[in-house]
């Protein structure tokens, strides 16, 4: 790859429009899901999981479900995108659409209490 090459990659990657929403963290074997609302869909996942593996992801009822199932029996989902027109007030929309999936799903917040 030639330096402009790669300058223009970078460059694209920097100006990429980055998802925002809701996704949920599900444990198969038990049903369990937690929800939760971010300004990066793509990267989220690997933030959690790495948290897992080093024991020190909240909720902790989340941490116990990892510890006793492993990491093979969950899931990431993106349940929700905001939309380009609902990104004026993100905050806004995002807590709007957390507190629907949490019902719809039954679901815990990922959200410490």
């Amino acid at each position: 790859m030639h330096a402009e090459q790669k300058k223009a990659a970078l460059l694209a990657y920097k100006e990429r429009k980055q998802q925002m929403g809701i996704y949920a963290v599900v444990c198969v074997p038990s049903g369990q899901t937690w929800v939760g609302q971010t300004r990066n869909l793509d990267k989220l996942q690997n933030r959690i999981w790495f948290a897992l593996r080093l024991g020190s992801e909240r909720p902790a009822s989340l941490q116990d479900a990892w510890n006793t199932h492993g990491q093979d029996a969950f899931r990431y989902d993106v349940v929700a995108q905001l939309a380009d027109a609902e990104t004026a007030y993100p905050e806004a929309a995002l807590k709007e659409l957390l507190a629907t999936w949490r019902d719809r799903l039954g679901a815990m917040s990922m959200v410490s209490t």
